[in-house]
């Protein structure tokens, strides 16, 4: 691997969280740029793998300072929220215009017909910025789009001598494209309104006494107290204290966590009950909460096929009103039905429908603890046929447990344990770790002053002090390391058939026992696989370096259709690689050796809060929490999202063509055929919006608990 770099490089001033997202996409995807994060302190941090990369960044961030003196930032992205106020200003002043020539034409009809000019400049006035886009589109994609069609409806009107018809419409347009701006940008900023963590001071602690303070001042290193009902600033561990954490922000589990000395604690989550002292490993926007906030809105940004596709659509039909209406001029010669051919158009509800309902599924997905980084994944998600699991740590826990103790005859259970454990208890091995934990469970004495050798690939031998003042020599390791030592009565043990390890113990050449070790399967983990059956998953297989044997055994356990055992990393990318012949793979695991399998999938889903920070960047979806029946519940929100998208589809070009007929036909007049296409067009958004307030199984589930919860207080 090349050599890796780190530079700092100084933001230009002016730009807002927005842009700055989108300057850091920008700087992601300069060749040789690893990693970019722009930070609140006015720095871009960058890791790069040649020099090179540093100075195209640099070059970038002059054009965005330029831009930014020039006050030319629509170029990095429109602000939704700004379009939907300059829209209602637009819609108020053309409503408030036509009202008074309203009244002029009624109580002075002499009057009224003396300004015309008057009309027509006041129409162009609030037409202006549809009349600029219109021309500048037309003269940019050398094709017509949406405003064309309305600036062409505007100008028809005032040359028809009827300026009022089209400021009747364009109060109507600018009303709809509010209401639809206005959807667009609270689906946008559901998740920053559910992660943001809006605490502008913390309770840092200076020699023992605790002093409130601005949060950019916390550092790395630095101990803050938290306090009941309020929200942890920082990523660090708990050193003195007690308290009940409600982590649902960030995995979306809403049942709250216990922490205690020595246990990690995350921004954005908050203090239930009691209080504690953290100190602090991450701050700013180094935390997790920040990181996934960063992800989310870069997901926001990143189109989805479908999206491009709408805009494509949406392009092709416009000119078909043009050429309606030049039809209908030469059949009818009727103006106001060549206005109705003007006033309804295909792109609006195309264009902003889509874009609605893969945020909206974005947002839908953070809000119970899953992060998907581009609207393109929502798409591919939803075409998937194949999942593939990874065993250790994605299927099982990763915790191995003691699942069962077999003894010699003469032996009993406790005298098994507590000489393996006092073998074990200098082992950092995982297998060692269980066998402990279960002699603490137990309340088994174990002796403390082995001394212990370890014998790679094969065990521990050790001499504990006996009671008589002699020493034993006990052995606990592998059946060939049994043998190789001169343990000869093993046949005595009836060992059972299952997915679990084992491994034996013997006292001065005598064998003990064996102790079984398995690591048992994730809870919910079948009931996730019936699920993703339910959604139309073809075939679900399991990949794994254990043994074959383990393998077997787990997979007649969870009825999957297959597994592959002994892999390694290039081993489990290569079999993804050829099952997507013909298929479409999603990969679930959450380690190192997952993450060039993860790389190669059609998705790749990062499981579990403990994943490895390299699974995270290889994954296209990151489950947050060790919740597997989220990722049928993303599954069923992709497939959802993409279904309304195709029924927004289907509306908006079904109640167009309507209109378009009715208005050929003169059955409609020009402002009933603008009512029709932007009811239309507001219905869709809003059809889109309600991803975000439909609730999930997994809210449900938790709902019906908390239900159940109070029913049992209230009775009690």
């Amino acid at each position: 691997m090349s050599e890796l770099y780190h530079s700092t490089l100084r933001i230009p001033a002016g730009l807002e969280r927005r842009e700055l997202t989108l300057l850091e996409i920008r700087a992601r995807s300069v060749p040789g740029v690893v990693s970019a994060l722009a930070g609140d302190d006015g720095n871009l941090s960058i890791y790069h793998q040649d020099l090179n990369a540093r100075m195209a960044l640099k070059t970038m961030l002059g054009k965005a300072g330029l831009a930014s003196r020039k006050k030319n930032l629509a170029s990095l992205e429109t602000n939704p929220e700004s379009e939907a106020r300059s829209c209602k200003i637009n819609a108020l002043i053309s409503l408030g215009g036509f009202a008074a020539l309203e009244l002029v034409r009624r109580a002075a009809p002499s009057v009224f017909s003396s300004l015309s000019l008057v009309r027509s400049a006041f129409v162009l006035l609030i037409a202006r910025g549809i009349i600029r886009n219109g021309v500048e589109g037309l003269i940019r994609e050398h094709t017509p789009n949406a405003d064309t069609l309305t600036s062409t409806a505007v100008v028809a009107s005032l040359l028809a001598g009827k300026p009022e018809s089209s400021l009747s419409l364009l109060v109507l347009s600018n009303f709809a494209e509010m209401l639809s701006l206005s959807a667009a940008e609270k689906a946008r900023r559901h998740i920053s309104h559910l992660l943001g963590m809006k605490e502008k001071f913390v309770w840092k602690l200076v020699d023992g006494v605790v002093n409130k303070v601005p949060i950019n001042e916390v550092k790395a290193g630095d101990q803050v107290a938290a306090y009941l009902g309020e929200k942890i600033s920082v990523d660090g561990v708990v050193v003195s204290g007690t308290a009940s954490v409600d982590q649902s922000s960030l995995t979306g589990e809403y049942v709250p966590v216990f922490k205690a000395q020595g246990d990690r604690v995350f921004a954005g989550t908050v203090v239930q009950s009691g209080q504690i002292v953290i100190q602090a490993c991450k701050v700013g926007d180094e935390t997790n909460l920040a990181r996934i906030i960063n992800m989310v809105e870069n997901a926001q940004n990143r189109r989805a096929p479908v999206q491009n596709f709408a805009d494509r659509m949406a392009s092709m039909l416009v000119p078909i009103s043009f050429v309606a209406a030049g039809l209908v001029y030469v059949a009818t010669r009727d103006v106001q039905r060549v206005l109705n051919m003007f006033f309804i158009d295909y792109s609006c509800g195309l264009k902003l429908s889509t874009a609605t309902a893969i945020s909206s599924a974005i947002s839908k997905a953070a809000s119970i603890g899953v992060l998907v980084k581009g609207g393109n994944f929502i798409e591919n998600l939803s075409d998937v046929d194949t999942v593939v699991f990874d065993k250790t740590g994605t299927i099982t826990s990763g915790h191995p447990e003691v699942t069962g103790i077999v003894t010699a005859p003469g032996v009993g259970e406790e005298e098994l344990v507590r000489l393996s454990a006092a073998a074990e208890r200098n082992s950092s091995h995982p297998l060692a770790e269980s066998v402990l934990g279960y002699a603490r469970q137990k309340n088994f004495s174990v002796p403390e002053n082995a001394v212990a050798e370890t014998v790679v690939g094969r065990g521990i031998s050790a001499r504990i002090p006996a009671k008589d003042g002699t020493e034993d020599l006990v052995l606990v390791g592998s059946r060939i390391f049994m043998e190789e030592n001169g343990v000869s009565d093993l046949d005595r043990l009836i060992i059972p058939e299952g997915s679990w390890n084992v491994f034996y113990a013997a006292r001065n050449g005598r064998a003990l026992g064996a102790v079984l070790i398995s690591d048992p399967i994730r809870k919910d983990l079948k009931r996730a696989i019936n699920r993703l059956r339910r959604e139309g998953i073809d075939e679900i297989l399991m990949l794994t370096g254990d043994s074959r044997q383990n393998a077997e055994a787990v997979t007649r356990q969870l009825d999957l259709d297959g597994c592959q055992s002994d892999m390694l990393p290039q081993d489990k990318a290569d079999f993804i690689a050829r099952k997507q012949i013909g298929s479409r793979v999603l990969m679930v695991g959450d380690g190192i050796n997952d993450a060039p399998a993860l790389a190669y999938a059609d998705i790749g889903v990062a499981m579990g809060g403990k994943s490895t920070d390299i699974a995270l960047e290889s994954a296209d979806i990151t489950i947050t929490s060790d919740e597997p029946l989220k990722l049928p519940e993303v599954l069923s929100l992709s497939r959802r999202t993409m279904n309304l998208v195709r029924q927004n589809f289907a509306i908006t070009i079904a109640v167009n063509s309507i209109a378009l007929l009715l208005g050929a036909l003169g059955r409609i007049n020009p402002l009933l055929a603008a009512t029709i296409h932007n009811t239309s067009t507001v219905a869709v958004v809003i059809n889109s919006s309600r991803l975000l307030f439909e609730k999930t199984n997994i809210e449900k589930s938790h709902h019906q608990g908390d239900a159940t919860k109070n029913q049992i207080s209230l009775r009690s």
